[in-house]
């Protein structure tokens, strides 16, 4: 049995690793509410747009543009987001689990995420580019990246783009998804069809090819800033969901090594009263 300096050792420093998970449990949790609020803000103004555009694609005729354009698949691009720290549970392996998957000799990578971009590297993948963006990204900082993607498809490098993240289901559960954008089809960013558009009765001025050309564009840029908004809830839900795990099983490890501390304490004044009383017996 060890003894009872070593497990007070052991018990101080599981304590202050309870209250170094604690805190980051707290700043996750904080950060989880903004970017789960932020996530989910989008949304609403997502479905009209993308009910536009249905609208719109109908109106017009097939491969009209450029984004709506189906070709033979002989390259294909995918935006791999993961998050920079880790912390976070299996949330990153679970991504980049899906990523193994992806067959390497058609599919190149742009990154945004240290894990994901590190994965790339050690893996001997194909990364074109690699995006840094903080905790809480704007718009303008994710349309750099989405602007990207956009070039390499209509300049024909590739000829799909597609988005494989962490969705955000609820506070507990995120599941990897790989979500295709281009061409863009008439499904939400969810990867859900939308309701009959032409129920909306939309009029277009000029003409609907001419709000074509503008909406596409836009439509695109603000779908991966959802995406990645999205991925962004997951991470601080799953760091939030893991530090308490922490937490939790720190708490139990000290109540573990306080009652093998007390046995040893226990056992050790049994062996001094049991010499006192054998040193007082030979004496007399």
């Amino acid at each position: 049995m060890a003894n009872t300096r070593d497990i007070r050792r052991r018990i101080k420093s599981v304590k202050n690793t309870a209250q170094i998970t604690k805190a980051m449990q707290m700043v996750a949790a904080a950060k989880m509410r903004k970017a789960q609020l932020a996530a989910m803000a989008g949304r609403p103004y997502s479905e009209v747009l993308n009910r536009v555009l249905v609208s719109l694609r109908d109106r017009v005729s097939e491969g009209s543009h450029p984004m709506l354009e189906k070709r033979p698949v002989k390259k294909n691009l995918v935006l791999l987001v993961t998050s920079d720290k880790g912390l976070c549970g299996a949330l990153n392996t679970n991504v980049l689990r899906e990523a193994a998957t992806l067959d390497p000799k058609n599919t190149i990578f742009v990154a945004s995420g240290k894990k994901g971009a590190s994965f790339l590297v050690r893996t001997g993948r194909s990364m074109i580019a690699d995006f840094a963006l903080t905790d809480a990204p704007s718009f303008l900082q994710t349309k750099a990246i989405s602007k990207y993607c956009l070039e390499k498809f209509l300049s024909g490098e590739v000829d799909t783009v597609s988005v494989l993240y962490p969705k955000f289901v609820n506070t507990l559960l995120q599941k990897p998804v790989l979500e295709p954008l281009l061409p863009i089809s008439g499904t939400t960013a969810a990867g859900v069809v939308t309701e009959d558009a032409n129920e909306a009765q939309y009029l277009f001025e000029p003409d609907a090819d001419e709000v074509l050309d503008a909406v596409l564009p836009y439509y695109f840029h603000y779908t991966v800033y959802q995406m990645i908004l999205n991925a962004r809830a997951s991470e601080q839900s799953a760091r939030m969901v893991a530090m308490k795990s922490a937490t939790d099983n720190a708490k139990g490890l000290v109540k573990d090594l306080t009652l093998e501390y007390n046995k040893a304490r226990q056992a050790s004044i049994t062996t001094e009263l049991l010499e006192i009383s054998t040193a007082q017996m030979a004496l007399s």
